[in-house]
């Protein structure tokens, strides 16, 4: 039995959970996300803890248990806390601005690029170098930022690209010249 599958999912007062027709229902303050149940598995919910448990012993059962546990909780959290990504521009030039729908990036290219912002992701950028993601969901918010970070990931000779916050570049040194 998957020891992260077996623990119990602690639901904070301002979130609720339903559970109909196989599918789980998360709502709280920062929005609502739902997922499908597998039919190997079952949630118990009793008062404020769910409990996912499982139907046989199955290797895909086994796998599934202690990954979809951690999917719901995720769900939980996402909607009491929202999910939150940092990322910064270093490089000469690199910055970022925001519209109510869209994303522009100037990242040393010829041109400027234009990404549209998922529903349920709000973007704000600081300094027009330092981009935060939130959102409910963490796959959305995790995919979004490296979509941003994929146009110009960060090179180890000076350093420059789109990081994550606190991330460490191992600086490589450069030719070493005539002698």
């Amino acid at each position: 039995m998957s020891r992260i599958g077996k623990l119990p999912i602690k639901i904070p007062k301002s979130v609720s959970c339903e559970i109909e027709n196989g599918t789980l229902l998360v709502k709280g303050p920062f929005g609502t996300l739902e997922r499908s149940i597998p039919h190997e598995l079952n949630i118990d919910h009793q008062g404020d803890t769910m409990q996912v448990t499982v139907n046989d012993s199955s290797k895909q059962t086994r796998a599934l248990h202690g990954l979809f546990r951690t999917l719901v909780n995720n769900m939980v959290i996402g909607v009491s806390e929202r999910f939150e990504i940092n990322l910064e521009l270093k490089g000469v030039g690199y910055r970022c601005q925001t519209s109510k729908s869209q994303v522009t990036l100037s990242l040393g290219f010829s041109h400027p690029i234009n990404l549209d912002i998922p529903s349920d992701v709000e973007v704000q950028v600081d300094a027009n170098t330092n981009i935060k993601i939130l959102g409910p969901d963490k796959e959305t918010v995790g995919f979004f930022a490296s979509k941003i970070r994929n146009f110009r990931p960060p090179e180890p000779y000076n350093g420059k690209g789109v990081l994550y916050k606190n991330e460490v570049i191992l600086r490589k040194a450069g030719k070493a010249g005539k002698k």
